[in-house]
């Protein structure tokens, strides 16, 4: 079969909004070329034609969710391109990934865990956390850093790459995921199998509310309209530490008033990595 690529000439800062928005208009996958002065090149694949209409709605909500403008997509075509054997040439372009004490690696690739070495092997399918990303390499180096007492709570697990490394940590830790995605918290389940550490970790669909169990470190790798308007309750489950995470280089001063009007009186450590930064309060 003939597939129908959708090529988008994006900003940088936009990738992540963009594969979602394409996702969401139908897309079976997205691939992403590296380019230059700040942009890079989104290509989308699609069974059949893509409609334009509803590929551009859903990329301006996209864009919208995440607080950037319309004009960080510049261009748009469609081209024709024959079938390949897309899972064995993704398997092969995917290597394990440092960050800090962890691994992350697939579970078709093999590491040894060595003394200081923690590997957490991930099975991604469509949830969002492989540690390749920046949001989530930020969270593992504030885990890494922070994760020193008996419970965590990982507000949108994802593949659950937060709470298997804190499970890996800390044997006896009382470690609570969740997320508003069923099917993300199924691949989160099967990937705590794969590292043996599913009989530590509770995995629930959902979000935090008032009846939330309070935890010693709590992250949440979203994105920050979302941590806007959960802030308070975060806060409320917080014992120790909250680590914030999803939040672009220019969102941080709108999440840090709102941590303050929430009532944080302190100063916040800032972490970042290109475009992405992380806070910890």
């Amino acid at each position: 079969m003939e597939w129908h690529a959708l090529d988008l000439e994006v900003e940088t800062a936009a990738r992540e909004a963009v594969e979602y928005g394409l996702m969401e208009a139908g897309a079976e996958g997205t691939e992403t070329i590296d380019g230059t002065a700040g942009l890079i090149q989104v290509t989308a694949y699609f069974q059949s034609i893509p409609e334009r209409e509803l590929v551009r709605y859903q990329l301006a909500e996209a864009l919208r969710v995440y607080g950037l403008p319309s004009s960080s997509v510049r261009e748009m075509t469609v081209r024709t391109v024959p079938d390949r054997d897309w899972l064995a040439e993704w398997k092969e372009s995917w290597q394990p990934v440092n960050v800090g004490r962890f691994v992350i690696t697939p579970p078709w690739i093999e590491v040894p865990e060595t003394e200081g070495r923690l590997v957490i092997a991930i099975e991604p399918g469509m949830a969002f956390g492989t540690g390749t990303h920046e949001t989530t390499r930020l969270c593992l180096a504030a885990l890494e850093n922070h994760f020193t007492g008996n419970s965590l709570l990982d507000v949108g697990t994802g593949t659950g790459i937060l709470a298997i490394a804190a499970a890996k940590m800390n044997a006896t830790a009382r470690i609570h995921a969740c997320d508003t995605d069923a099917e993300a918290v199924a691949i989160a389940i099967e990937n705590a199998r794969i590292n043996k550490v599913a009989d530590r970790i509770t995995f629930t669909v959902g979000s935090i509310n008032d009846e939330t169990a309070s935890a010693d470190l709590v992250c949440a790798n979203l994105t920050a309209d979302v941590i806007i308007q959960l802030a308070p309750t975060l806060l409320q489950v917080t014992c120790g530490r909250l680590i914030l995470s999803g939040i672009l280089v220019e969102q941080v001063t709108a999440v840090a008033d709102r941590l303050f009007e929430c009532g944080v009186s302190h100063e916040l450590e800032k972490l970042y990595d290109g475009e992405w930064a992380a806070l910890i309060v």
